[in-house]
C-alpha cells in the first residue's frame, strides 16, 4: 500500500468503509433468505413416505452403531484381560492429542494478542502525533479550510492565492510552484469542482510530493550490528533541542537494553555540559567530558576511545550551534569529523541535524548550511507541538531530499517519536477532510 493510499484510508476511508460494510451485510442478509426459502421449499416436497424410510434408515443405522460399539466394547474388555497397558496407550495418545491442541490454541492466541498489540502500538503513535501536532493542524489547516470557504470559481485567481497561502504555510516559493502547477492540471483531469473535491487532489499532491522524493527506508535511523560502536553526530543551531534530543535518544536505547555513551563537545556555551551530565544522571548513561573551555575534538576523541574499547552500542555526540560565528563554527565540525574518522572510518552512521520545526523557512536555509559542511543523513524536527509551521517538512524534502527521522512532539522523552510519513499527514490534514 503506497504512502498516499494509507492516508486517504485514515481521512477519507470511514465512508468509503461504511457504504462497503453496509452493502455486504445487506447481500448477506439477501442470501440467507434465500436460504431459508430453498429450505421451506425442500422441507415442504418430503413426503410422509419419503420420510417413514428416511426414519427406517436411521432405526438401521443405529442398530448397526449399536452392534458395532458392542463388540467393540467386548473386544476392549478382552485386551484389557490380555495386556492391561493397551488401554492406557490409548488414552496416553489421545491425552498428546489434546496437548498438541491446546498447544496449537496456545500459538494461535499469543499471534493475536502480538497482532493486538502492534495495532495498539500504531493507534498510540497515530494519537500522538495528531495531539503534538495539533498546533500545526491548527495553523495549517486552518488557513486551507478558511481559503476554501472564500472561493468562488476555480480559475486563475484561485490558484495564485493557493500558492500564496503555501508560500505563507512555509511550504516554499520553488514547492508552493510545483504543487500549483501539479493541482491546475490534476483538478483539470479529476474535474475536481466542489470544495471536498479539491481538498482531496491537495491533500494528494502534498503527500505525492513528499512520497517521490525519498525512500520510507531512509527515514528509519541506522544502525549496523557487527558488534561495532554507532556513533550519531548531533548538529544545529543554539537552541534547537539538541541536547535534549540527545537525552531523550539515550533513554530509549537503555530502555531497549543497548549500551549508550554520551559526549559532551558543546564546550563553549554556558551550562552545556552541566545539562547534558544531567541528562546522564537521568537516564543512567555515562557522560564524556572535557576541561572547561577544552577543544571539542580532544573531547570527541576521548569519548571515541572509550566508546570502542568498552564495545557500547551507541555513541550520541552533543556539538555546539554558534552560528554567529558561522565559519569558526563549521570548521570545529569538520574536524569532529575527522577525529571520529581516523578512529572509526566508516563513522559517523548518521549526521543528523536538529532543527526547530518553529522557525519555518529559516530551518530550511540552516540544512542548506549545515549540509555544505558535514553530510547529513537526516533531520530532526522538535518542538512541533508549539508550532504552526508544519510545511518546512515539505519544503526540506523537496528542495534538499533529506528524510526526516525523528519528531519531537511534547516534552516527555516518549514524545520523540520515529517520523512516520502517514502520521505525519494525517494529522496535519485530519480536520481539512
Amino acid at each position: 500500500m503506497g504512502l498516499f493510499d494509507k492516508i486517504k484510508k485514515s481521512l477519507f476511508g470511514d465512508n468509503e468503509e461504511e457504504e462497503k460494510n453496509k452493502k455486504s451485510e445487506e447481500e448477506s442478509q439477501d442470501k440467507e433468505a434465500q436460504d431459508d426459502d430453498q429450505a421451506d421449499s425442500d422441507s415442504e416436497k418430503l413426503s410422509e413416505s419419503e420420510q417413514e424410510e428416511e426414519n427406517s434408515h436411521l432405526k438401521e443405522s443405529d442398530a448397526d452403531s449399536q452392534s458395532e460399539i458392542s463388540a467393540k466394547s467386548s473386544a476392549a474388555n478382552k485386551a484389557e484381560e490380555e495386556d492391561g497397558q493397551k488401554p492406557v496407550a490409548v488414552e496416553t495418545e489421545n491425552q498428546s492429542q489434546d496437548n498438541d491442541t491446546a498447544s496449537s490454541d496456545v500459538t494461535a492466541k499469543s499471534e493475536a494478542d502480538e497482532a493486538e498489540e502492534e495495532t495498539d502500538q500504531s493507534d498510540s503513535q497515530t494519537e500522538l502525533y495528531e495531539k503534538g501536532l495539533e498546533k500545526t493542524n491548527q495553523g495549517f489547516g486552518a488557513r486551507l479550510n478558511k481559503f476554501f470557504a472564500q472561493f468562488r470559481t476555480v480559475d486563475e485567481d484561485f490558484f495564485d492565492d493557493l500558492e500564496e497561502l503555501l508560500i505563507e504555510s512555509d511550504v516554499g516559493y520553488e514547492t508552493a510552484e510545483q504543487l500549483t502547477t501539479a493541482l491546475r492540471d490534476e483538478a483539470k483531469l479529476q474535474k475536481a469542482k466542489s470544495r471536498d473535491d479539491l481538498k482531496k487532489v491537495i491533500v494528494e499532491k502534498l503527500v505525492e510530493l513528499y512520497d517521490q522524493n525519498g525512500d520510507a527506508a531512509n527515514e528509519k535511523l541506522r544502525s549496523h550490528d557487527d558488534g561495532k560502536t554507532n556513533i550519531y553526530l548531533f548538529v544545529g543551531v543554539n537552541g534547537a533541542g539538541k541536547t535534549t534530543t540527545i537525552g531523550k535518544l539515550a533513554k530509549r536505547f537503555k530502555d531497549e537494553g543497548k549500551s549508550v555513551l554520551l559526549a559532551a563537545a558543546d564546550t563553549f556555551r554556558a551550562g552545556a555540559v552541566e545539562q547534558l551530565v544531567e541528562w546522564g544522571k537521568r537516564v543512567d548513561v555515562p557522560v564524556v567530558t572535557g576541561k572547561e573551555q577544552a577543544d571539542p575534538a580532544s573531547v570527541v576523541f576521548d569519548a571515541t576511545t572509550k566508546a570502542i574499547a568498552e564495545h557500547a552500542d551507541y555513541l550520541l555526540v552533543d556539538t555546539a550551534g554558534r552560528l554567529q560565528n558561522k565559519k569558526n563554527l563549521m570548521s570545529e565540525l569538520e574536524k569532529i569529523e575527522r577525529t571520529i574518522k581516523k578512529q572509526a572510518p566508516d563513522e559517523p552512521t548518521e549526521t543528523l541535524l536538529v532543527l526547530d520545526g518553529s522557525t519555518g523557512q529559516n530551518a530550511l536555509l540552516q540544512a542548506k548550511d549545515f549540509d555544505k559542511t558535514t553530510k547529513l543523513t537526516g533531520l530532526v524536527l522538535t518542538k512541533l507541538d508549539g508550532s504552526s509551521k508544519g510545511g518546512v517538512v515539505l519544503a526540506i524534502r523537496n528542495e534538499m531530499k533529506l528524510p526526516v527521522k525523528l519528531v519531537g512532539l511534547g516534552e516527555k522523552a516518549s514524545d520523540l517519536a520515529d517520523f512516520d510519513a502517514a502520521d505525519y499527514a494525517v494529522g496535519l490534514f485530519h480536520d481539512l477532510v
